[in-house]
């Protein structure tokens, strides 16, 4: 049961994640990706870093500045490179083959078991995900395609890595969050302006998207993922990822107006059965930080005088 209430709470990420098109398209400045990027991770770092009230001590600076890099630094940019040479469609499917990667991270790097089932699960959710995302006039772009690959291999990457470091004594999700949002958010900021120059004018619009991102998109949704790998196999976690361009093609039908045909609602179903199915085979694998560990690090995250869990 305990293990259920993790995967509850960790899918939650993705689904916020695959609100993002949605807010972004109809609330945010246009042609801003990066600046979004920059709003979107730094001031929730900061928030996520004091609500914990624990800075980086020793190695943890530098290992929090490469896990940064790696989930948001380097992958916001790649992502939306990815995003602006490609159709979504194909940019949402190679970001659904992240979980392959994540497979043969977490066997070399943590010792998880790379099933042939748990593979199988994988490419059933990438090929679920294809068929609600993918369209007939989908073009190739050569360096989107390397974009959208390497950004998959760089959250993968900070998916296993974040697994196998761990967590330093006294921190836990919440500031181990907000560290790596804040080195990411810095990052992107000398990308941001070389490449869009000086911050647009936000309207109340852009407001309340941008506080909605920082706060629910990106703060909760970044320590609830972290928190959920901790509690779960780094397979187990990335196969969720699924769930937000699932959520993404939800929303533009519910709220958007866009049709869905019969084959994106099968390719619906067969992307949540391989979601579902690799959970209970993910489940089998023994996670890399022990239970005592966890509920120690996670009783860490909001204690304090004034702030408690």
């Amino acid at each position: 049961m305990k293990r259920t209430g993790a995967i509850a709470l960790t899918a939650l990420a993705p689904i916020s994640w695959g609100s993002t098109y949605a807010v972004a398209s109809e609330l945010l400045p246009p042609d801003r990706p990066l600046f979004t990027g920059v709003m979107r991770a730094l001031p929730a770092g900061l928030l996520l870093t004091a609500l914990a009230r624990k800075l980086p001590t020793g190695r943890w600076w530098w290992k929090a500045a490469v896990l940064g890099g790696l989930n948001i630094g380097a992958f916001f940019p790649l992502l939306f490179l990815s995003a602006y040479r490609l159709p979504g469609g194909v940019a949402a499917v190679l970001g659904a083959a992240g979980p392959l990667f994540v497979i043969g991270l977490a066997a070399l790097l943590l010792g998880e078991r790379a099933r042939p089932r748990t593979v199988l699960v994988a490419i059933a959710g990438a090929l679920g995900v294809s068929m609600v995302v993918l369209t007939s006039e989908a073009r190739l772009d050569l360096v989107g395609i390397a974009a959208g690959v390497v950004s998959s291999v760089s959250m993968g990457a900070g998916t296993v890595m974040t697994k196998r470091w761990g967590r330093p004594e006294g921190a836990g999700p919440l500031a181990m969050a907000g560290w790596q949002l804040t080195a990411g958010g810095l990052m992107i900021i000398p990308l941001a302006a070389l490449v869009e120059g000086a911050p647009p004018a936000l309207d109340g619009k852009a407001c309340l998207g941008y506080g909605y991102m920082m706060l629910i998109n990106t703060g909760l949704a970044y320590w609830l993922w972290v928190r959920g790998i901790g509690q779960l196999t780094a397979t187990s976690v990335t196969l969720l990822g699924v769930l937000s361009p699932l959520t993404a093609a939800v929303i533009g039908w519910a709220a958007l107006g866009q049709a869905l045909s019969s084959v994106q609602v099968l390719g619906m179903g067969v992307a949540l059965g391989a979601t579902i199915t690799g959970q209970v085979v993910a489940g089998s694998t023994r996670p890399f930080v022990s239970a005592k560990e966890i509920d120690r690090n996670d009783s860490m995250d909001l204690m304090g005088e004034s702030v408690r869990r």
